[in-house]
């Protein structure tokens, strides 16, 4: 059972261990594989931190005294030294006392759900809005950039409304348990977290601002981009007097245990060569890994020929392809690994007497083709693939490839720390959310990802991770009805705006499978040319400086969300 609060310090090196980050791959479920990748990119950042020679440490100890530090004093040394720029410090984190189980009265237990707010354009008066962004499946931390710049500067700023970033429970230092066990990550579901917005919203006194701002006296403006987005367009469906307007941009309100989709947006959308290389490429994979001929070989050429299971090998050798995701058009906060890549496969190999005229010669050409072994031979962006995984992700294992990036030793995911934060979302994946990704299920279809990786290897995780507890257990696989219940791809109510284009168009309203609606003031359905992943949350200073596309989308937001507050009129007041 989880205690009222936890103690301060053991909140603060919690907080520190978070700020190890989400991780991107885990929202696109790439399986235990997952984890693993986590677990590098976890010890990579104590690394760095503990390289900095100058790096103040707790108790003022440096690294110079000859004292070395614990793994938690470089994560909270670093999560100081990472804090945000000096543009986010006048965003005071802010406490809202929030009940554990909203739905059981007779649990007493509470927790500190932080917020920040943006004063900057508020000015008093009957009507004045609050736009709230919800922070989702990672620190609330993360999400300042929005509300120095980004879309909740954009519509405050516009409407002369107070701008709030809402952090998301057991995210960040919205913390209520001391330990991510499965009976004490129960209460990490949709209908509670949903809860815990519409409480603050009805209930909070922002300091600093004598107005009474809570809803529905006041008109709230719910934003959220991808789950957040699924949880905007929820907020709408399940408390519409305290929501007056809420935006869901790429919010994916259609659950789906398999989520095969997803990788077919980025082979469709991606470089045509580059994904025509990766087509042929993972076929001849799948064709040696099946076949099992020269299997040993090929992994070898990956560095992973001690890798025991080929499930393993051929996520791992996949979860580049979910840099797609990172993309945006701010080069300053994008990501350029996925171009990276496709420049890589399709590059000249030195020493193998490949010319740079062959790489536009058709895959499999003679001229492409590189020697392995007698009677063995590939196609040059097969090697190079073989080569950006050896390289830039084997290389980083410090052990043995197998305690790396293996997966079937179900012990080495049952740490149940509050640094594991990776078992946060991976838990709502396994209860609720599902999107697993895998592959077409037409065999004849091309892709970018094996056939090895299947449903039973991805979900394992489930099992392998969250035991089962005294007061819950999870489901054989997640409960996607309790989401789609709530609307699914018909979501839709006025002052619901969808806003979409990226790699999760399959999982919103706006998806092939799903009924074409209107774009009106009332009901806005649009799509943003060109864009990935919530483009419209991320903006800059000078909105002029934006591509002419982002400037559009905003310009279109801040009209409608106008037009909805020109609608909004008090309450009338109960007798």
């Amino acid at each position: 059972m989880a205690r009222r609060l936890l103690p301060i310090l053991l909140l603060g090196l919690a907080s520190a261990a978070h700020s190890a980050s989400f991780n991107p791959r885990l929202f696109q479920n790439l399986g235990p594989q997952a984890v693993n990748l986590w677990r590098l990119d976890r010890q990579d950042s104590l690394d760095q931190a503990a390289s900095r020679r100058d790096l103040p440490l707790r108790k003022g100890l440096t690294i110079q005294d000859g004292w070395r530090p614990t793994e938690l004093d470089i994560l909270e040394s670093q999560s100081e030294a990472d804090k945000p720029a000096s543009a986010f410090e006048e965003f005071e984190p802010q406490w809202f006392e929030q009940p554990l189980d909203h739905f059981d009265k007779s649990n007493t237990h509470t927790f500190k759900q932080r917020y920040w707010v943006n004063k900057r354009h508020y000015q008093p008066r009957v009507g004045a809005p609050v736009i709230v962004l919800d922070g989702g499946e990672t620190s609330g931390e993360d999400r300042l950039p929005f509300l120095d710049t980004g879309i909740v500067e954009i519509l405050a700023s516009a409407t002369n409304g107070l701008g709030v970033v809402l952090e998301h429970r057991y995210y960040g230092e919205s913390i209520a348990v001391e330990n991510l066990t499965t009976d004490s990550l129960r209460w990490l579901s949709n209908e509670q977290a949903a809860a815990d917005s519409a409480n603050f919203m009805a209930s909070v006194k922002f300091d600093g601002i004598d107005e009474d701002l809570t809803a529905p006296g006041t008109p709230w403006i719910y934003y959220g981009g991808s789950y957040a987005g699924a949880r905007s367009a929820h907020m709408k469906i399940l408390y519409p007097e305290l929501v007056w307007g809420a935006i869901a941009s790429s919010g994916v309100t259609h659950a789906a245990v398999e989520n095969w989709q997803y990788m077919e947006i980025i082979r469709n959308a991606a470089d045509p060569t580059c994904s025509h290389h990766l087509e042929n490429s993972i076929a001849i994979i799948d064709t040696i890994l099946l076949t099992g001929k020269f299997k040993t070989q090929l992994k070898g050429l990956f560095g992973l020929a001690d890798l025991q299971h080929d499930q393993d090998f051929a996520s791992l050798i996949s979860n580049v392809l979910g840099s797609w995701q990172s993309k945006v058009w701010d080069p300053s906060v994008g990501s350029t690994t996925f171009d990276k890549f496709c420049a890589a496969i399709n590059a000249p190999i030195p020493g193998h007497g490949i010319s740079a005229e062959a790489v536009n010669l058709p895959f499999g050409a003679p001229e492409r083709m590189v020697k392995i072994d007698e009677g063995f031979t590939l196609d040059l962006s097969v090697l190079n693939w073989a080569n950006y995984i050896k390289n830039g992700t084997v290389a980083r294992c410090r052990t043995t490839v197998e305690e790396c990036f293996g997966t079937f030793d179900d012990s080495q995911f049952q740490d149940t720390g509050l640094d594991q934060d990776w078992r946060l979302w991976q838990f709502q994946v396994c209860t609720q959310w599902g999107y697993f990704t895998t592959t077409p299920p037409d065999l004849t279809q091309p892709r970018l990802m094996s056939r090895l990786v299947t449903l039973p290897y991805l979900a394992k995780i489930c099992k392998q991770a969250y035991l089962p507890g005294e007061s819950f257990q999870v489901p054989p696989l997640p409960n996607v009805t309790a989401v789609n219940a709530l609307g699914d791809f018909d979501i839709a109510a006025d002052r619901l705006a969808i806003i979409d284009v990226d790699p999760w168009k399959p999982d919103t309203p706006h998806s092939d499978d799903a009924r074409s609606r209107p774009d009106t003031t009332l009901r806005p359905f649009k799509l943003i040319p060109g864009a990935v992943h919530h483009w419209d949350e991320y903006g800059l200073a000078d909105l002029s400086q934006e591509p002419e596309e982002i400037q559009k989308i905003h310009a279109e937001m801040v009209a409608f969300v106008e037009a909805w507050l020109e609608d909004w009129s008090p309450p009338a007041k109960k007798e």
